[in-house]
């Protein structure tokens, strides 16, 4: 009777260690780990029932198709999970949030194109992740981001067609990726991923099979082969215009930048200026090939070949003006701080006000003088004028106005 007593005893101190779904076998390992195997059940969701200290969990090949944010509160101990050659199509976020003592993810061999990846942030401790073969098009720069331990990722056999520059960047334990038998886009949004591949200690798996799916010059051929000179990051160059042959204007002054740009694929020119009253940002031409202005509530008048004026300029426009050149390889850009004086001699009156400054020489920016890239800083560009009404050293009346320019290193080159 007491041995009978003593098993019972031992069931009751175990049983909701062992708690195990009917369709599971459940089992503690050498290494005192709890394994729960439901794999090849014809399951269709994740049973219930399952001890909260498993540690291993083994799902794969079911008919699972969905997972919510209650399918693993059962098991926040679990270390290994592995849900390959499913059905899963859907998973909601604050599936995976939890685990955060995951340290392999399985979803090999389903059928997820979206996915919460948001929920890796609390996985820091993972070390495999296998998302190959799914219908994975596209991928959030950041999705790994927070992955410190990560060693092996798989994200092979997906519909990636692109990746953000720095995908795998914050990923110190990385070791073994696999990429291959995705469509690859080869345009030079790519570019990066090529010249990442050539100088990583990652070991990218069956690299050669990394193949261009387009453009049709480079279907067939390896991501690494994208020719060097197809793709060049921008350069930019700004430029002060002014129509001052004898430094003379009238009413209704105009300030005229010009942004300079190279680069392959030739990049688009973009604008930001920021005054103290407002914040502007200009993606594109606003005048078109006719004159006519498209309708716009700003008044900088931005031309296709990378001219930018500002007619009747006035103190509420002095701000910093900034060029832009994007492409797919990169950005770069350059800055320029214009202010307007009322003074024959701004820099009497800018040397007043700050002991501290210091200026590049006394003379005009003339049309198409290039801001000095020589320069350590950012250039001031001083728009001043002599106002109606003022003395000439001759003491006569000039009733014209007056405009010049005056350089300063203040913070960064004007040449990128």
């Amino acid at each position: 009777m007491r041995p009978l007593l003593c098993c019972l005893g031992l069931a009751m101190l175990l049983g909701p260690c062992l708690a195990c779904p009917t369709a599971c076998s459940c089992s503690t390992k050498k290494n005192g780990r709890l394994l729960a195997e439901c794999a090849y059940k014809d399951l269709q969701e994740v049973p219930k029932g399952l001890s909260s200290n498993v540690t291993i969990l083994t799902l794969s090949a079911n008919r699972i198709s969905w997972l919510g944010q209650s399918s693993f509160t059962e098991v926040p101990e679990v270390q290994s999970l592995w849900l390959g050659y499913n059905q899963i199509g859907m998973v909601e976020p604050e599936t995976f949030a939890s685990l955060v003592h995951l340290k392999n993810l399985d979803l090999s061999h389903n059928k997820i194109a979206d996915f919460p990846w948001q929920d890796l942030r609390n996985l820091s401790g993972l070390q495999i992740l296998k998302m190959n073969n799914n219908r994975l098009a596209g991928l959030p720069r950041d999705a790994f981001r927070f992955l410190k331990d990560l060693r092996s990722l798989w994200l092979n056999d997906n519909e990636l067609t692109t990746l953000a520059e720095g995908t795998f960047d914050n990923l110190p334990s990385l070791s073994q990726l696999q990429l291959f038998n995705n469509p690859f886009n080869c345009s030079c949004k790519v570019f990066w991923l090529k010249k990442w591949t050539e100088n990583t200690s990652v070991s990218v798996t069956k690299g050669g099979s990394t193949l261009c799916a387009a453009p049709g010059k480079m279907k067939g051929r390896a991501v690494t082969d994208i020719p060097d000179h197809h793709c060049v990051a921008p350069s930019v160059q700004l430029t002060y215009l002014s129509n001052l042959d004898n430094t003379v204007m009238y009413d209704g002054l105009t300030l005229t930048l010009h942004c300079s740009v190279a680069g392959s694929p030739p990049p688009e020119i973009r604008w930001k200026i920021q005054t103290s009253a407002r914040r502007v940002e200009i993606s594109g031409p606003n005048v078109a090939r006719d004159g006519n202005v498209k309708q716009s509530p700003e008044r900088f008048l931005v031309f296709k070949n990378g001219t930018m004026a500002i007619p009747k300029f006035s103190k509420e426009d002095e701000g910093i003006y900034t060029c832009l050149a994007v492409n797919d390889v990169g950005t770069r850009d350059v800055s320029v701080n214009v202010a307007l004086a009322g003074s024959e001699n701004p820099a009497e009156d800018l040397l007043r006000d700050d002991p501290q400054a210091s200026h590049l020489g006394g003379g005009s920016c003339y049309k198409g003088d290039e801001m000095d890239p020589s320069g350590a800083g950012e250039k001031l560009v001083i728009v001043y004028h002599v106002p109606r009404g003022s003395k000439s050293g001759a003491g006569g009346a000039v009733p014209q106005l007056h405009m010049g320019t005056l350089l300063l290193a203040l913070g960064v080159a004007l040449c990128c």
